[in-house]
């Protein structure tokens, strides 16, 4: 497993990642910090990362596109530190590695974790 860390996220996620055997890399040090989100997304799915971002647009995109890839988590908190979240969302990525390598949207928030399969369905 391979996370990409997204832009609006702190570069230290990535040792959070590292404590937890988990490899990662931020955007600042793979591409140019003002690529589009489209670029990020293709980016990942041509290198095998799964995205971790704050920003609403990637699963806009993977809705839009109804593709199957790449896995995007989404962290909905207002403390979107390590020190105060990686301890959740690293259980939450162990949990859901199947769905993770398959193709998923997971939204992390304060109360719990959801998971969708990619493609996204459009509700009826």
């Amino acid at each position: 497993m391979k996370i990409l860390i997204d832009m609006n996220l702190s570069p230290d996620w990535k040792a959070a990642f590292t404590a937890a055997d988990i490899e990662s890399v931020h955007w600042s040090t793979t591409g140019d910090p003002r690529a589009a989100d489209t670029e990020i997304v293709e980016y990942a799915l041509a290198n095998g990362y799964i995205v971790f971002t704050h920003d609403l647009d990637f699963g806009t995109i993977l809705a839009l596109t109804r593709a199957a890839g790449p896995s995007v988590i989404q962290v909905r908190t207002q403390d979107i530190l390590p020190s105060s979240l990686a301890k959740t969302l690293i259980s939450v990525v162990r949990g859901n590695e199947s769905a993770l390598a398959k193709g998923a949207l997971i939204v992390v928030d304060e109360a719990r974790a959801r998971v969708r399969i990619l493609p996204l369905e459009r509700n009826s």
